[in-house]
């Protein structure tokens, strides 16, 4: 249920060798219409990436200085660079292909990039955008409503038919109903809030008994 990187990225992305040229990389940048392109060694895993800022740096130009800070210095080793190796910033940040949108979302956030480059065993194997983790959110609430109907409450939850009812607007999703315990209700909350293009759970579900009241009871606590 819960989407994962690899069912949104884009697959076999365009990539360049260290030893690439500065010009051959604008020429990439240009014809794939991408802001930035990954560095790859011989084995296929991504070491940097560069983007049209790292090759803006050329024509910026920025002055040598005697107590030149850090960025000032890279700035430099930019300006002056010719391959891919020298232009690049590392590290690259990557994901692996089969973590969650939602913590791809929040290594977006944290490192504060556009993008993520997918790997699988190591290797380069897609790049997830902003845009394709938003992608997530164009389903229609019928497809999430028979998501949670089937695979949630009656596949996953054994929830008899007439126990419960789901009711899905603008993705945010409310569950109505009684379930037989305290823990089903809690998971099919958690459970609903995990299926793709769902903006918020309303857990409005009842249940018979208490189960976390009654599991210390048996066990004498």
């Amino acid at each position: 249920m819960c989407t994962k990187v690899s069912e949104v990225m884009t697959s076999a992305p365009v990539a360049v060798a260290p030893d690439t040229g500065y010009k051959r990389i604008a020429t990439v940048l240009a014809r794939h219409r991408i802001s930035a392109v990954p560095v790859v060694d011989d084995a296929g895993a991504p070491i940097g990436v560069v983007s049209e800022a790292d090759l803006l740096a050329r024509l910026r130009r920025p002055r040598p200085a005697r107590l030149a800070g850090h960025h000032t210095r890279d700035e430099l080793r930019k300006a002056n660079a010719l391959l891919a190796e020298d232009l690049m910033t590392t590290p690259v940040v990557t994901i692996d292909a089969g973590e969650s949108v939602g913590t791809a979302a929040t290594r977006l956030g944290k490192k504060g990039v556009r993008r993520l480059f997918v790997v699988e065993d190591g290797k380069l194997t897609g790049v997830v955008s902003r845009r394709d983790l938003l992608a997530t959110f164009r389903r229609s609430d019928e497809e999430i409503r028979e998501e949670i109907e089937h695979d949630v409450l009656a596949g996953t939850l054994r929830v008899t038919p007439g126990q419960a009812s789901v009711t899905v607007e603008d993705g945010v999703v409310t569950l109505l109903g009684r379930l037989d315990n305290h823990g089903a209700v809690d998971r099919a909350g958690a459970l609903a809030n995990e299926v793709s293009g769902v903006v918020e759970v309303r857990n409005r579900l009842d249940f018979v008994w208490d189960d976390d009241r009654l599991r210390p009871a048996a066990l004498g606590l």
